[in-house]
C-alpha cells in the first residue's frame, strides 16, 4: 500500500473524476476527520479522504492528472498562512478550486519533491491555473491586482466547456 492517508480540502471543490481526483473524494477516516475539523476551524471548509488500496502511479503523474482535471489547483499545507491567503482569494472570487493539503498526506514530502522538480521550489502554496504553474500566494495576488488572474481562470472554463460540448456533439452524432 503506497499511501496510508490521503486528504483533499478546499472551500470550493471541482467535480471529481478518475485518478487522484477520484480517489481523494472517498470516505474519510477518523484521523483525517480530526485534521479536517482543524482546517474548518481555520475558516476553510474541508473534505478529508482516506486511502487507496493500491496506487499504481507516481506522485508526479498524480499531480499532472490533478492539474489537467481542474482549472485551479492549490498544493497547500493546513498550517500555512500564505496557503490560507491564496485559498481565500479564490473563494472571494467565487472560483472553484481543488486543494491538496500536503501535510495531511503520508507521502506529502514525495509530492513536494515532485512539485520542486516541476516548479523549482518546495514552498507552498504551489498554484496552478489552466494547467500552468502561476507561482505562490504573492504571485497570485499580484496577477489578481493586475487583472490577469480571472481571465486565466475563465480561459480554462471556456476550454473545458468547449471540450464537453464537443464530446456531447460526438455522442449525439453516433446515437
Amino acid at each position: 500500500m503506497f499511501w496510508h492517508r490521503v486528504a483533499l480540502a478546499g472551500t470550493r471543490l471541482v467535480r471529481s473524476r478518475s485518478g487522484l481526483a477520484g480517489w481523494l473524494d472517498r470516505a474519510a477516516g477518523a484521523a483525517g476527520a480530526a485534521r479536517a475539523a482543524a482546517a474548518a476551524a481555520s475558516g476553510m471548509e474541508s473534505n478529508t479522504s482516506s486511502s487507496l488500496e493500491n496506487l499504481a502511479t507516481s506522485p508526479m503523474n498524480q499531480i499532472q492528472e490533478t492539474i489537467s482535471d481542474n482549472c485551479v489547483v492549490i498544493f497547500s499545507k493546513t498550517s500555512c498562512s500564505y496557503c490560507t491567503m491564496a485559498k481565500k482569494l479564490f473563494h472571494d472570487m467565487n472560483v472553484n478550486y481543488k486543494v491538496v493539503e500536503l501535510d495531511l498526506l503520508e507521502y506529502g514530502n514525495q509530492f513536494q519533491d515532485a512539485l520542486y522538480k516541476m516548479t523549482g521550489a518546495r514552498t507552498v502554496p504551489r498554484i496552478f491555473v489552466n494547467g500552468t504553474f502561476i507561482g505562490g500566494a504573492t504571485d497570485t495576488h499580484r496577477l489578481h491586482k493586475e487583472g490577469k488572474l480571472l481571465p486565466l481562470v475563465h480561459q480554462c472554463y471556456l476550454k473545458k466547456k468547449q471540450q464537453q460540448d464537443g464530446h456531447l456533439q460526438q455522442r449525439s452524432h453516433y446515437q
